[in-house]
């Protein structure tokens, strides 16, 4: 098979190298994901009734699903008027799935970004290195190794699984002042 290209003719196994060839220049490109609000980062849409200027993490419990079967009956017995069983009851067997807890979502008080600073986020890598949480270099960057430090750090503390910093943690590793009642 041959095609005409700018008055060339180019046959179809070279057209088909060009076109590989110039795919693989192309960037690759990251997958967009689609998080709601919560989950990887933190947000002021927090749950109903969140105090204005809160920020909020959320971790998400899947909901738990039961496979149920079942025997229903599809036909009664026919039964004589001597009470002897004429036929056998028919049954069918169903196979069901319940919803046993619904999905959750799991809202939690977080540190707003403002206040995600590259100090403060270096402060958040030398208190989490002095518990032997995080064993990368304090750069300031919340990267993937500070998350999952981070994550890994406040599970430990009976915190959300989370990559999320939780209010509760960073007053643990003594990042943010513990409000005092009056």
């Amino acid at each position: 098979m041959q095609f005409l290209s700018n008055a060339r003719l180019i046959t179809a196994p070279a057209l088909i190298i060009s076109m590989v060839a110039l795919s693989s220049c192309a960037q690759p490109q990251e997958p967009v994901q689609a998080d709601e609000p919560g989950v990887r980062e933190a947000t002021s849409q927090g749950p109903a009734g969140a105090p204005p200027g809160t920020c909020w993490g959320r971790t998400i419990s899947p909901a738990v699903i039961e496979t149920v079967t079942k025997q229903r009956q599809v036909k009664p017995a026919q039964i004589s008027a001597t009470g002897e069983i004429q036929t056998l009851p028919v049954y069918k067997t169903e196979t069901l799935q319940e919803i046993v807890r619904p999905r959750q979502d799991n809202w939690f008080e977080t540190p707003c970004p403002d206040q995600w600073t590259p100090d403060f986020i270096s402060t958040l890598q030398r208190a989490l290195e002095a518990r032997e949480a995080y064993d990368g270099d304090i750069t300031g960057a919340l990267d993937d190794p500070t998350r999952q430090a981070m994550r890994r750090y406040q599970i430990g503390l009976g915190g959300p699984d989370s990559p999320v910093l939780a209010l509760d943690t960073a007053r643990a590793l003594g990042l943010i002042a513990v409000e005092r009642t009056p």
